[in-house]
């Protein structure tokens, strides 16, 4: 154990020394971007550019980042995503190929069901505040399981065992949103009010995410990916 954790406190010198280069002031306003590299986007509207392109190049099958050694050695010194994906840990969904990006250019959060906890956020504002992305896509997906075991939970009245239930309560507001409507495809509906309110998560939390977001250096969007076409839909 480091000297500054068997204290019980974490100098700003020891979380430099560990790599960690994150120091948040009580007001964002000081808060940096780090240079950005040649060819980086330098604004949301540009990051959500770059993914939309590059998702057309997947659905096309025409990618160009099929080279993973280029700028291997650049990569050893450090990060500079320009984007956060906030994905399911669904094995289907590979967020550096359906956008077409290479190693480095995604921040990319995974959990069952994507959805933001209290983790979620502290990595994001990490990307925020340090990493400099300017964009957030909170990505669903076609078929996904997390959002239908919360919708059979709340069928049959009853919780999945093991650690499952944390996974389900986290979907549930979503499921409870879009019910009284009373869609024809509930899983559908259902998972992509699930992306929208994390999405809106993302972009309202305090303190850090809501001020990159009220000064427009960052946006949050919420997109479904098809498993089956490939194509990312921002909704």
């Amino acid at each position: 154990m480091c000297k500054e954790c068997s204290r019980g406190t974490i100098t700003r010198r020891g979380l430099f020394a560990g790599g960690l280069a994150l120091t948040v002031a009580a007001s964002t306003a000081g808060l940096a971007f780090a240079q950005a590299p040649e060819g980086r986007p330098t604004t949301a509207d540009e990051a959500l550019k770059r993914l939309k392109d590059g998702n057309a190049r997947y659905v096309a099958n025409a990618p160009v980042n099929t080279d993973h050694s280029a700028g291997r050695t650049s990569r050893s010194m450090g990060q500079q995503p320009f984007a956060a994906v906030v994905t399911c840990a669904d094995s289907r969904v590979v967020p550096e190929l359906i956008f077409d990006q290479g190693p480095g250019d995604l921040f990319v959060i995974r959990v069952a069901g994507n959805f933001i906890n209290e983790d979620g956020l502290a990595s994001l504002e990490y990307g925020a505040a340090v990493l400099g992305i300017r964009a957030i896509v909170v990505l669903g997906h076609t078929s996904c399981g997390a959002v239908q075991a919360t919708i059979k939970s709340i069928k049959d009245n009853t919780l999945p065992p093991g650690h499952l239930p944390s996974l389900v309560n986290a979907i549930r507001p979503a499921v409870y949103d879009v019910m009284p409507s009373n869609p024809s495809d509930l899983l559908a509906a259902a998972t992509a009010q699930n992306a929208r309110l994390n999405a809106k998560l993302a972009a309202t939390s305090g303190p850090i995410l809501s001020d990159f977001h009220d000064k427009g250096t960052i946006k949050s969007v919420a997109a479904i990916y098809n498993i089956g076409t490939g194509q990312v839909e921002v909704i």
